[in-house]
């Protein structure tokens, strides 16, 4: 079984060799060495986030091994996101996303 780690480099590199825009993004805090604490995005912020090439729209994907399920926190964003005119979705591989993206 693939890692969410594998998986989500698959998808990132799949979208963006589709000319789609698709970056990781971190959520939590960071503690540097000198101790200053970097606020990252929101706990159950998506695991990647970009924008479609046709029309500019906002992507936002959720990364899930076969096995995963979405934390409450995620399930929060999920509801959020369902409410706002973004691209949203779960994905457990790369057609997941690309169908999140393109559509089916």
């Amino acid at each position: 079984m693939k890692t969410e780690q594998q998986i989500q480099n698959e998808i990132i590199l799949a979208a963006n060799q589709c000319g789609h825009r698709l970056w990781r993004a971190n959520a939590g805090k960071v503690i540097t060495k000198d101790n200053r604490v970097i606020n990252l995005f929101p706990k159950g912020f998506p695991d990647t986030v970009g924008f479609r090439k046709t029309d500019g729209k906002f992507i936002a994907i959720e990364i899930k091994t076969e096995r995963g399920r979405l934390r409450d926190d995620q399930v929060r964003f999920q509801n959020f996101a369902k409410r706002q005119p973004i691209l949203y979705g779960v994905a457990y591989s790369v057609d997941d996303a690309l169908k999140i993206i393109e559509g089916d």
